[in-house]
């Protein structure tokens, strides 16, 4: 009896230690958020906590520093039980191996440098390192680049279009999530030449997470509730980051629709020559053929189908009566328009699997 008792107890310790193993990861790298208090940021805590590679050491939020990650954003309780927002300078004093930098346009230019002058990688979710031209910078942000020297060494985190830049990279412009929508669609018929470069309409809806979680006006609930409108109509700053990723002239104007997330694209294109539907999907099927996170539809696409995970929908159509070519795309703009997809460029750089800490199912219904 004794010798069962203990044959039971030496089980039930290796069931235990085979079931702790099984929910503890190995952290091997050390991650700092900056900025994690928003809607980015806290998109980005909910896809690192479930990374096996990736532990986060450092949360900042300087609106919330000093409160818990809990507190503030409570669906991340279960990932971070007692960790509390620190102040944005406390990243210097913090060694990370890599820092995602998910701060407002502008705020970037004065802490990349210094991260990266420690060793750090560095991931910017914001526009500061996107545009090559420090000239286009300060036309379309109204203020000079303070680190112009960067620009050019900074790759375009659009994974599926520079992929083979990114190995080894030490500074990733994420791109937005218009830019991203946009680029998935209309990138293979552009860099095909099957449509004209000149007079692309891209017309877009976004949920109101887009605009991040300081309120304003245009979000106050009964101007947006049950209404639709176009905002940034001909100077919106991601006309300039579509037009310099496509190489095309774009007119770009984003509507905002009362969704928390999503985003649906509505690209226009004059065909080049005698192009059929069938041809269109054919090059996105052949573009997209290995890629994980883009799926190629033959129906147009909803705002909801990628909601919750990295996914990109593309889909497209020609009207043979006019010419026009017509493709179309939808992701959720908080995932695969921000923060899953600066995961996915930092998996690419770091040599580890692309999917990795990544979703790749949506939330449905």
């Amino acid at each position: 009896m004794d010798s069962l008792l203990a044959m039971a107890q030496a089980s039930d310790q290796q069931q235990f230690a085979l079931n702790t193993t099984s929910v503890h990861k190995i952290a091997y790298m050390k991650i700092s958020v900056v900025g994690a208090s928003g809607y980015v940021g806290t998109e980005l805590l909910r896809l690192l906590s479930s990374h096996d590679e990736f532990e986060v050491v450092l949360a900042t939020g300087e609106s919330a520093a000093g409160r818990t990650i809990a507190g503030h954003a409570p669906s991340l309780a279960g990932a971070y039980r007692d960790q509390v927002y620190a102040a944005t300078d406390d990243v210097f004093s913090v060694q990370s191996d890599l820092v995602f930098l998910a701060l407002p346009h502008g705020s970037s230019q004065a802490v990349a440098p210094r991260l990266l002058e420690s060793g750090a990688m560095v991931v910017d979710l914001g526009a500061d390192f996107r545009l090559t031209s420090p000239s286009d910078y300060a036309t379309w942000y109204g203020h000079e680049h303070t680190a112009p020297q960067l620009l050019g060494s900074a790759i375009y985190g659009l994974v599926e279009r520079h992929r083979s830049e990114l190995p080894g990279a030490r500074l990733i412009a994420s791109p937005g999530c218009y830019p991203t929508a946009a680029s998935l669609a209309l990138g293979p018929f552009v860099d095909a030449g099957v449509i004209d470069r000149r007079g692309i309409v891209i017309n877009a809806l976004s949920g109101v997470s887009g605009a991040g979680r300081t309120p304003s006006e245009r979000l106050h609930f009964p101007r947006l509730h049950a209404n639709a409108e176009a905002y940034g109509v001909l100077h919106h700053r991601h006309t300039v980051e579509i037009q310099q990723e496509l190489a095309a002239d774009v007119i770009f104007t984003p509507h905002l629709v009362p969704v928390s997330r999503g985003m649906l694209v509505t690209a226009y294109g004059r065909a080049t020559a005698n192009f059929t539907t069938e041809m269109a999907l054919e090059l996105l099927r052949a573009t997209y053929a290995d890629e994980p996170f883009v799926v190629v539809s033959p129906e147009p696409p909803s705002l909801k189908d990628a909601l919750g995970s990295n996914l990109c929908f593309v889909s497209a159509q020609v009207d043979p009566r006019t010419g026009w070519l017509v493709a179309m795309s939808s992701l959720d703009n908080l995932t695969k328009g921000a923060a899953g997809q600066a995961i996915q460029a930092a998996n690419v750089a770091l040599g580890l699997p692309e999917v990795m800490g990544l979703v790749m199912a949506g939330v449905a219904p």
